[in-house]
Formats: structure tokens, C-alpha cells, sequence
């Protein structure tokens, strides 16, 4: 099994910057893709944002050109940078891994007031 941590949300203005971090441990060998997910109250889940062993990345529409993923292997961390946020940015946000199905944390939540 693959054990996730995510920490970094908070409450921001629209406009400002969080750094959310995933520190993940366990079976981590085999995970290939690992990515974002967030779900605000009253809406389905959301994919962000996922990446790959080689570094390719994807994002969802709402977020291309304002958050950013990457992964760093020396320390088993996923991170998403996330800049320019705005009040839809609110959620709560899950890292996920996966190897045969996604496995996701607990989540962090994010608030962004305008």
C-alpha cells in the first residue's frame, strides 16, 4: 500500500500563491502516475493535475498556466505549486497515487477569498 500525507493549504486572496506538498511512503516503487484532485462542497471531484515517471504532465483546463506540478524522487514528495488562485479555487485537495487504482490522502483544504 502506498500511504499519503498532503499539507501546505490555508486560507489566501484571490490573487496569491500556495505551495500544497505530499509526502508519500509505503509501496512507492511501483507507482507510476501520482496527481491532484480537489472537491468543492457541493461538486463532483475534480482531477487537477497528474505527472508521470518521465516527468509528463497534464492539467485540467481550469487550472493550465496558473498551477504547477512535480515530483521529486529524492524524497518521495509531490508537490503543486499554485499561483494567480482564485475564490473557485476553493476545495479540498488530494494527493493521489496510483498502481492498479488511485490511492489518495486525506486531503488539505484550500480557501480563497476575494
Amino acid at each position: 500500500q502506498v500511504q499519503l500525507v498532503e499539507s501546505g493549504g490555508g486560507l489566501v486572496q484571490a490573487g496569491e500563491s500556495l505551495r500544497l506538498s505530499c509526502a508519500a511512503s509505503g509501496s512507492i516503487f511501483s507507482v507510476n502516475t501520482m496527481g491532484w484532485s480537489r472537491q468543492a462542497p457541493g461538486k463532483l471531484r475534480e482531477v487537477v493535475a497528474n505527472i508521470d515517471t518521465r516527468g509528463s504532465t497534464n492539467y485540467a483546463n481550469s487550472v493550465k498556466g496558473r498551477f504547477t506540478i512535480s515530483r521529486s524522487s529524492a524524497n518521495n514528495t509531490l508537490y503543486l505549486q499554485m499561483n494567480s488562485l482564485k475564490p473557485e479555487d476553493t476545495a479540498v485537495y488530494y494527493c493521489g497515487a496510483f498502481r492498479s487504482s488511485w490511492a489518495w490522502g486525506q486531503g488539505t483544504q484550500v480557501t480563497v477569498s476575494s
